[in-house]
């Protein structure tokens, strides 16, 4: 039997890259996503000869309660969950500090941030008691830097993504786990659809793609136990 990794953001773009990534290297993933048919779309794309290396767990990942459930589910198919990656993540149109409603800004944070640390949380404790264990955070270069095309909300929720990076390496480096977060440039995701002038597709080719930040994941986590990449900055040449 194969590692397990539990994938966030599973059904499209990034997410989805590295949970067919991971399957193809022997990896059991945990596609965890809000749509059921989005998650099945990975697995389809996957192939069948990876079919059953994927275990698709519709969650909300701004939800506790639904957290608690996903958890549950993948432990009772893969009682160790050795790599979580982080790729959950959204945005609004409306971002910028003028026009950020209270709405939009609560569930851009539940999402991106909350989610990060629900999710992780879920998976930490058993990590602990193995000794060993690899969380991926997809970032964004904007939780390095403030830039006006992410917005208040989105920039908010990477800085602290990547403090739970931080924090996880300061206080669980004892235990055997280490973390890493990704700071990307543009990728050409749907994610770019929702900016409030989103660019041309004829751009879109020279962004970073899924699979580019997919090839980062799969770096981060098959490392041997004594190695830690703590960040990636990765931009499109």
């Amino acid at each position: 039997m194969g590692k397990t990794a539990v994938v966030t953001g599973a059904g499209s773009g990034v997410g989805q890259a590295a949970a067919i990534t991971l399957a193809k290297q022997g990896w059991n993933v945990a596609i965890i996503g809000r749509r059921a048919e989005a998650l099945q779309e990975t697995i389809t794309k996957a192939g069948d000869e990876l079919k059953d290396s994927f275990l698709s767990c519709p969650c909300d990942v701004g939800n506790k309660d639904e957290i608690k459930k996903m958890g549950e589910q993948v432990r009772n198919q893969w009682p160790q969950v050795e790599a979580v990656v982080i790729s959950a993540g959204t945005n609004v149109k409306d971002r910028a500090l003028s026009v950020l409603s209270p709405e939009d800004y609560e569930m851009i944070v539940s999402i991106n941030l909350n989610g990060a640390y629900y999710v992780t949380q879920e998976f930490l404790p058993g990590m602990r008691e193995r000794k060993r264990g690899t969380i991926c955070n997809i970032v964004s270069e904007a939780g390095v830097l403030a830039n006006p095309k992410a917005g208040t909300a989105y920039i908010v929720s990477k800085f602290g993504q990547n403090g739970l990076t931080q924090a996880i390496n300061t206080e669980e480096r004892v235990n055997g786990i280490r973390a890493c977060s990704i700071f990307p440039g543009d990728i050409n995701t749907p994610l770019l659809d929702r900016r409030p002038s989103p660019p041309p597709m004829e751009l879109r080719g020279a962004m970073l793609q899924p699979q580019d930040l997919a090839d980062c994941v799969s770096l981060v986590v098959n490392l041997p136990a004594n190695a830690v990449v703590e960040e990636i900055m990765i931009r499109p040449q």
